[in-house]
C-alpha cells in the first residue's frame, strides 16, 4: 500500500475564492478576471489556485451550504463571454447596478442584476444539439436540480420541505405534472449549467496550459434545502415525510460551549454501504473532472461524526456516532484510482482518525494560526510537519494572519514572537508566510488576504455566524501588483516550490525542474 500521494511534490499555491476576484460585475467570474488571475498566479511561480464551493448558494450565502452537490453557481457565468457569443448586448449589461462597494461581494445586487440577462441569453440561445448533448451527459444530477430549481422558484424561494406533499414525496403523478408545467424553467436552469460548466472548462484548461493545477473543496454534507437530499432521500437519515432525523455539527469545546450546529442531514452510511457508495463516487467523480485536486472538508467525519436531535436549538445534545471507515475510504480509491485529494482533518483527532487518514495516503493539513498554543507542542508546529501534508497560514474560516496577530491571546502572540523571531506585526506576517514556505510540507497553500498584508476586515467566514461580512471579501483591482509578485516568486524560488517546467539535458531526453530566478 503506497504511504504517500503521488501527485504530491514541493510546490506552491495561492487561496482565492473565484467571488473574490475583481471584476465589474460585482463578484468574480469566470472571464478575463479569472484569466488574468491564473497570468498572475504563472508570474508569481505559484504551481496551484486554491477555490472555495463552487455551488449555486442561497440564503447565507455560504459556498458550503449549496443547493446541489454537482451544480455551478450561475452567478459565475462572465458576462463580457456571454456578449461575445452574441447572446447579450453591451448596452445591457450598462443598465445594471451590481453594489458600490469594490472590496464586498452585494449577493443580493448581483442576483438582482445577473438573473434578467442570464433569462435574455437563454432567449437568444441557438446551440440546441450541444445543450442536449450536456444534459444527456450530466442526465444523472442535472434533470433533478433543474426542476428542483425551477419548483423553487415557483414557490418563491421555500425550502423543498415547505412545499406540497405530493411534490415533497416525489410521487410520480406530481412530478411529472411539475415537468410538464415548468418546462421551459427547466430548460433555462439546465442553460444556466451548460454555460457555467463550458466558460469553467476553458478556464481550467486556460490554467493548465499555464502550468496551473486548481484545487477544488466539497463539504462533507450536503445543504437540507438542496436538490441531493429531494432526490435521493434514501440516502439520508430522514423520516416518512422526508424530514431529518439527525443533523450534523461539532461538540462543546474551548471556542464553543454549545457546540456547533450546522444542521445538514446526515448519510445513511449503512444504505450507501448496500450500493457501493454511488453517490459519494459520482460526486466524487464528477469533482475530479472540474478540479486537479480536490480538498474534502472534515474528513474526520468519515471516521465518527457528531449527530445531534433534529430540532435541538444547539449540538449539545448530540453523540459521536462511527462513520463508514476505511471501507468508504477504499471505495473511493478504486473506484477513483491516483485520485488527488486533500484531507481537511483540523479539529479534534483522535487515534482512530489518524489512522483513517494514514491509510487513506491523503495529505492532511497543517495550519500555522493553530501552532501557537503556549500550553503544548502542537503538531501544528513547522518542527513537527512531515513532507506529506498541506500547509497554509489560514484557511477560509481563519482570521488573516494580520488578524490573528492583532487579536490573540497574549501568551500565544508571545509564543509565535519567540518562535518566529518578530516585534512589529507585518513584518510577524512574512514571518508566518516563510515558515510555512521553508517547513518540510511538500505543497504551502497561502491565502491571497496575507499576501495582500489586510487585516480582519478581509476575513472571508467566520464559523457559526451568518451576515453580509461572510463569504463577501473581494481582492480590488490593481491590489495584486507586478513587485507582490515578484516577492512571491523569489520566496518561492529560494525555498525550492518553484513551478516544474519542461527542459532537456544533454542526451536530449526530457525532463522536468525548476528554473530558478536571480533576484534584482
Amino acid at each position: 500500500m503506497p504511504t504517500k500521494s503521488s501527485w504530491l511534490t514541493r510546490q506552491a499555491g495561492i487561496l482565492l475564492a473565484v467571488s473574490s476576484l475583481p471584476s465589474k460585475y460585482g463578484i468574480g467570474t469566470l472571464g478575463k478576471a479569472a484569466r488574468d488571475w491564473v497570468d498572475y498566479l504563472s508570474a508569481a511561480r505559484q504551481s496551484c489556485w486554491q477555490v472555495l464551493p463552487l455551488g449555486p448558494t442561497g440564503f447565507g450565502n455560504s459556498p458550503y451550504q449549496s443547493y446541489s452537490a454537482f451544480a455551478g453557481d450561475p452567478l459565475y457565468i462572465d458576462l463580457d463571454l456571454l456578449c461575445e457569443d452574441g447572446l447579450v448586448t453591451e448596452k445591457r449589461l450598462k443598465k445594471a447596478e451590481w453594489g458600490q462597494d469594490p472590496a464586498k461581494v452585494d449577493y443580493d445586487a448581483v442576483r438582482k442584476a445577473k438573473e434578467p440577462i442570464l433569462r435574455k441569453a437563454f432567449e437568444n440561445f441557438k446551440k440546441q444539439k450541444a445543450l442536449a448533448r450536456f444534459r444527456k451527459e450530466n442526465a444523472a444530477w442535472l434533470e433533478d436540480y433543474a426542476l428542483f430549481m425551477a419548483l423553487k422558484s415557483a414557490h418563491k424561494d421555500q425550502p423543498w420541505y415547505q412545499w406540497e406533499e405530493d411534490i415533497r414525496l416525489r410521487k410520480p403523478e406530481a412530478m411529472k405534472k411539475a415537468r410538464a408545467q415548468l418546462s421551459k424553467e427547466i430548460d433555462y436552469y439546465a442553460f444556466t449549467q451548460y454555460m457555467f460548466f463550458q466558460q469553467w472548462g476553458k478556464l481550467k484548461k486556460y490554467a493548465n496550459k499555464k502550468g496551473i493545477s486548481i484545487i477544488g473543496d466539497t463539504p462533507i454534507y450536503v445543504s437540507g434545502d438542496s436538490a441531493d437530499v429531494w432526490a435521493n432521500p434514501g440516502q439520508f437519515q430522514l423520516d416518512e415525510d422526508n424530514m431529518p432525523t439527525q443533523v450534523a455539527g461539532c461538540p462543546p469545546d474551548a471556542f464553543s460551549a454549545d457546540g456547533q450546529l450546522w444542521g445538514n442531514p446526515i448519510y445513511r452510511w449503512d444504505k450507501m454501504k448496500e450500493d457501493g457508495y454511488t453517490w459519494w463516487i459520482a460526486c466524487v467523480k464528477a469533482k475530479l473532472s472540474m478540479f486537479d485536486v480536490l480538498r474534502i472538508d472534515h474528513f474526520r467525519g468519515f471516521e465518527s461524526y457528531w449527530s445531534v436531535p433534529y430540532g435541538d436549538e444547539t449540538a449539545r445534545g448530540g453523540k459521536w456516532v462511527k462513520g463508514p471507515g476505511y471501507d468508504f475510504i477504499q471505495a473511493i480509491n478504486e473506484a477513483v484510482p491516483g485520485a488527488a485529494i486533500i484531507a481537511e482533518d483540523l479539529g479534534y483527532l483522535t487515534p482512530a482518525v489518524k489512522t483513517l487518514l494514514k491509510r487513506s495516503t491523503y495529505p492532511g493539513m497543517k495550519v500555522m494560526q493553530f501552532a501557537f498554543t503556549s500550553w503544548e507542542d502542537s503538531s501544528y508546529l513547522p518542527h513537527n510537519y512531515g513532507n506529506h501534508c498541506v500547509v497554509y497560514t489560514g484557511t477560509h474560516d481563519n482570521d488573516t494572519t494580520l488578524g490573528w496577530i492583532r487579536n490573540a491571546p497574549k501568551g500565544d502572540l508571545e509564543m509565535a514572537q519567540d518562535y518566529l523571531g518578530f516585534t512589529e506585526e507585518k513584518a510577524g506576517l512574512w514571518a508566518m508566510i516563510r515558515a510555512a514556505f521553508t517547513s518540510v510540507g511538500d505543497l504551502c497553500v497561502i491565502p491571497m488576504q496575507d499576501y495582500l498584508e489586510l487585516g480582519s476586515e478581509a476575513r472571508m467566514n467566520t464559523p457559526s455566524t451568518v451576515g453580509p461580512q461572510n463569504w463577501s471579501w473581494r481582492m480590488e483591482k490593481g491590489a495584486n501588483t507586478k513587485e507582490l509578485a515578484e516577492k512571491i516568486a523569489r520566496l518561492t524560488d529560494i525555498t525550492a516550490r518553484a513551478r516544474m517546467e519542461e527542459s532537456q539535458d544533454d542526451t536530449g531526453r526530457t525532463g522536468k525542474k525548476a528554473k530558478r530566478k536571480k533576484s534584482k
